[in-house]
């Protein structure tokens, strides 16, 4: 790994761990284990390190979300997919970390990578949805943007609960009730057993 791709994975996880205000170029520097003139060859300072850094992690995030959204099953099977899926609960969200950091919320630049994120995974949940709607596998009643936007926020919101009870708990009982929720609009196939409601959760 080159000193470029070490100083980028070292701001990912000091962004994670730290925030951006917390994490110092002196800590980029030992993490990664490079000399300050590595960081000012490959960027402009702080923030142009920690903006390749951001878009890193939105960019995984995504192609996380997506394996997930365009699995097998039908649209719940996929959404539930996306929510069961293993997390680092108590760490919080890589991305939603940085919705909490004044200084990345007032810097447009370091702003973009997160509007999109978020941007991308509802309209992808969102899309998921209406094709169930379509097809017939849930209720035709469902608004499908209003319920993407609440998955997402279920899960950002289960994350700041987790971590003020230092408990996976809070996140997971916010997973199965929206899976509950979204359960109660599968029309089910003629003859077909019902589905439970949810799966039990995997543990990191």
């Amino acid at each position: 790994m080159n000193a470029r791709e070490r100083l980028v994975e070292s701001t990912q996880e000091l962004l994670w761990e730290r925030g951006y205000v917390g994490t110092s170029p002196k800590a980029i520097l030992e993490r990664a284990g490079v000399g300050q003139g590595s960081m000012y060859h490959h960027f402009d300072g702080k923030s142009g390190l920690a903006l390749a850094a951001i878009r890193r992690t939105a960019e995984g995030m995504k192609e996380t979300a997506d394996a997930c959204l365009s699995g097998p099953g039908t649209a719940y099977d996929r959404v539930a997919g996306y929510l069961l899926r293993e997390r680092q609960v108590l760490r919080g969200c890589p991305v939603g970390r940085m919705t909490q950091d004044r200084d990345v919320v007032r810097n447009s630049a370091l702003r973009q990578p997160l509007d999109e994120m978020f941007g991308w995974l509802q309209d992808r949940i969102a899309g998921v949805l209406d094709e169930g709607v379509r097809r017939g596998e849930l209720a035709a009643g469902l608004d499908p943007v209003a319920t993407a936007a609440t998955v997402a926020a279920v899960i950002q919101g289960g994350y700041v609960l987790a971590r003020a009870a230092d408990s996976p708990e809070p996140f997971d009982a916010a997973v199965r009730g929206v899976l509950a929720l979204l359960a109660a609009q599968v029309t089910p196939a003629p003859d077909a057993a019902p589905a439970p409601p949810s799966a039990p959760l995997p543990r990191p």
